[in-house]
C-alpha cells in the first residue's frame, strides 16, 4: 500500500486556487488554521459566476467574495477537486533583519 503523502504546509496569508472545474477561477486566502481545518476568505468568484454577475444576470447566482469558509487541510493538494498554491507567504525564519 502506498505511503500517504505528508500534509501540505498551509499557512495564514497564503492564497490558493480551487482546481475543481465547476468553480475554475475561484481563489481563497487562508486566514487561520483551526485544528485540521483552514479558515479561508473567498477572494474571487469562479470565472463563470463572475462573468454572469458582470452581465447582470438575475438567476440564483451568489457573489461569494468576502465569505468565510472552513476547508479540510487534506484538500490542499493539487488534485482535480483540491487546491493549488498561488501565492505563498514568507517563512518567518527567512525574514531579514534591518
Amino acid at each position: 500500500m502506498p505511503k500517504k503523502a505528508a500534509p501540505p504546509d498551509v499557512r495564514a496569508g497564503q492564497v490558493w486556487a480551487d482546481n475543481d472545474e465547476r468553480v475554475a477561477g475561484r481563489t481563497l486566502r487562508v486566514e487561520a488554521i483551526d485544528g485540521d481545518k483552514a479558515v479561508c476568505t473567498v477572494l474571487t468568484n469562479s470565472t463563470d459566476t463572475q462573468e454572469r454577475i458582470d452581465r447582470g444576470e438575475r438567476s440564483n447566482l451568489q457573489d461569494t467574495r468576502g465569505r468565510t469558509t472552513r476547508i479540510s487541510l487534506a484538500r490542499f493538494r493539487p488534485t482535480k477537486t483540491g487546491y493549488r498554491l498561488v501565492q505563498d507567504v514568507p517563512d518567518s525564519s527567512e525574514e531579514c533583519s534591518p
